[in-house]
Parts: C-alpha cells; sequence; structure tokens
C-alpha cells in the first residue's frame, strides 16, 4: 500500500502492518447485517475495525434474521481457518431488540466488542455490560440528550470509546452539515473522552464520500482530536487511515527531534523539550502501530508542532 502526501509517498508494507487494536482503530466499517456477502470483503479491507449492523440500516422486520447472519458469521472460520471477528453494532436501550441482541450475542465466538446505538445515559452502558460481561462498549451518542450527557457516559466504568453519531444528531437537532455547526459537539466528545481517560472518540461517516471529499472529511475529523471515523463502504477505509495516521512530516520531525535530543545525552534543555518528547514518542508510537516508517534515504526537515513551544 502506497501513501501519498503533498511532501512525498511512503510505502507500507501490508505483510508487516500489525492489527490494529481497538483503543487505536481508526476506520470503522459498517456492515449491513442483512447483506452476508459483504461481510468476508469487510473482513479483508483495510478497515481497522468491522461492524457488522443490526440496527440502523436494517428494516424492523428483517433484525431477527440479520443478528442470525451476524451470528453464523461469527461462529465460523475463513480460510485460514481462525474463527471472524468483527464488532456488532446493537440497537438502542429500550428498544424492543436490545435485549435479545445481547442475550444472543454474548456467548459469541469472534465478538470483539459491541457499539451501542442511540446512546442517552450512563445506564445505558451499565445495563448493556450487566448482560455482556467483559465485552467492550463503544457508546454511539446520536441524540442532544446523548450529547448533553457525554461526560456521564464517558465516565461510565464500561465505557470503552465514544462514537458520535451524526446523521440521527442532525435530524433531532436541525444542525446541518457544515463542520462550524458541529465543532461545538464533536468538540465535546473530545473533551469528554479525554477526561475520562479513553481512547479518542470515532467521527461519524462522511455519507458517499471518496477521494478528495473524504479526505478533507477525515482532516475535520482529525482537526477535533477525534482519533476515528465511521465508514459507509470499504473504498473508505484506506483514505481514512491515511488521514487518522501521523503525516509524513510529523514522523520526519519526531525522527530527528528524538535522535537529537538523544545524541545530546537526553537531558531536558528547555521548557519545549518535555511537550515536544512526549510529542515525538506519540507520533513514533502510532507510527510502529501503524506499521509506518520513513522512506530510505529521506531528509527533509520541519518545524515542530505549534503547541510545543514554551512561552
Amino acid at each position: 500500500m502506497t501513501t501519498t502526501t503533498a511532501e512525498t509517498t511512503m510505502t507500507i508494507d501490508p505483510t508487516e502492518t500489525p492489527a490494529v487494536g481497538p483503543e487505536l482503530a481508526r476506520s470503522w466499517l459498517l456492515v449491513n447485517g442483512s447483506h452476508t456477502s459483504r461481510f468476508d470483503q469487510a473482513a479483508q479491507s483495510a478497515a481497522d475495525a468491522v461492524v457488522l449492523d443490526v440496527e440502523d440500516s436494517v428494516a424492523p422486520a428483517d433484525k431477527a434474521q440479520a443478528r442470525e447472519n451476524v451470528i453464523a458469521w461469527l461462529g465460523s472460520r475463513n480460510q485460514e481457518g481462525q474463527v471472524n471477528r468483527a464488532w456488532v453494532r446493537i440497537n438502542g436501550f429500550g428498544t424492543a431488540w436490545w435485549e435479545d441482541d445481547l442475550l444472543a450475542l454474548r456467548d459469541v465466538p469472534g465478538l470483539d466488542g459491541v457499539m451501542l446505538a442511540m446512546t442517552e445515559s450512563p445506564e445505558h452502558v451499565t445495563r448493556t455490560a450487566e448482560i455482556l460481561r467483559g465485552t467492550r462498549i463503544v457508546a454511539l451518542v446520536e441524540t442532544a440528550r446523548g450529547v448533553q450527557n457525554l461526560q456521564d457516559i464517558a465516565t461510565a466504568r464500561s465505557t470503552y470509546r465514544l462514537a458520535f453519531g451524526i446523521g440521527d444528531y442532525r435530524r433531532d437537532t436541525g444542525f446541518g452539515e457544515n463542520p462550524m455547526a458541529l465543532a461545538y459537539t464533536r468538540s465535546q466528545f473530545t473533551i469528554a473522552s479525554r477526561a475520562a481517560n479513553l481512547p479518542g472518540p470515532i467521527d461519524g461517516p462522511a455519507v458517499g464520500a471518496l477521494g478528495a471529499k473524504l479526505a478533507e472529511a477525515t482532516d475535520v475529523t482529525d482537526e477535533f482530536g477525534m482519533t476515528g471515523k465511521l465508514c459507509l463502504m470499504p473504498e473508505q477505509t484506506a483514505t481514512v487511515n491515511e488521514g487518522l495516521s501521523p503525516s509524513l512530516s510529523e514522523l520526519s520531525w519526531a525522527t530527528e527531534f528524538l535522535g537529537e535530543f538523544e545524541a545530546e545525552g537526553g537531558q531536558i534543555r528547555n521548557g519545549s523539550d518535555l511537550p515536544r518528547l512526549a510529542r515525538a514518542r506519540k507520533v513514533l508510537g502510532l507510527a510502529s502501530a501503524f506499521g509506518m516508517r520513513l522512506p530510505e534515504g529521506y531528509d527533509m526537515h520541519f518545524e515542530a508542532p505549534t503547541d510545543t513551544y514554551h512561552c
């Protein structure tokens, strides 16, 4: 796989790319649970996390069958003989299908976790966790009430990560799609996640977007400190992964800074060294997790991030 930036290109060998865990997962690919032919395709895509959906994309009359489809696939093995693994987006607390989803899924092999739709309070998470003991829960917040309770949802013991359901939220509030209209809300997800010591939040999808339009939408996700993004097509996953990974300039700066810092004895020299050291280690840690490295012979210099200058 080759990723392209404004500076140059960076090659990533898929055979050397480690699996990305859910705490760092960038692309979360939603797959309609009624469309079984898409399950294997999703698993073979560039998605960091596959989310089989038995909620919003499935008609009420088809939910039971979609659930059976998901359970059957998770209980089977792929061509390599490994158990199929995925997350499942389940129906919201209080709906007619919520408890049935939980009872059916709680002992299923291959279940990586659940994404709980329409989370509006910490009780929705804790009640779900009571049935799905030990299962990771991503709280998908999609309403004004849910956003108002973000801090409490984030600090619920069983909340693993927050996700922003943009479509339903916009329908609930009347907000438009312009990033400025949703700036406050996106900020709240990031602030609540950070304050609760959760991984970065997962942004909503860019419906139908590919190419430059998807790259721009992913830039917005990144600008607001969100580290994951829902995807609706396998074709979106590689662009999202690239946009939510360290850039070539960040990787180059971090490598150069750490090299110079260690060459000078590894001693703090001024007020900027501590934040720069933390940033450089984070960038290189993410690069390692995502299987990224500088191109051989690459030699370009970049300024330190603007938020690491002492003042």
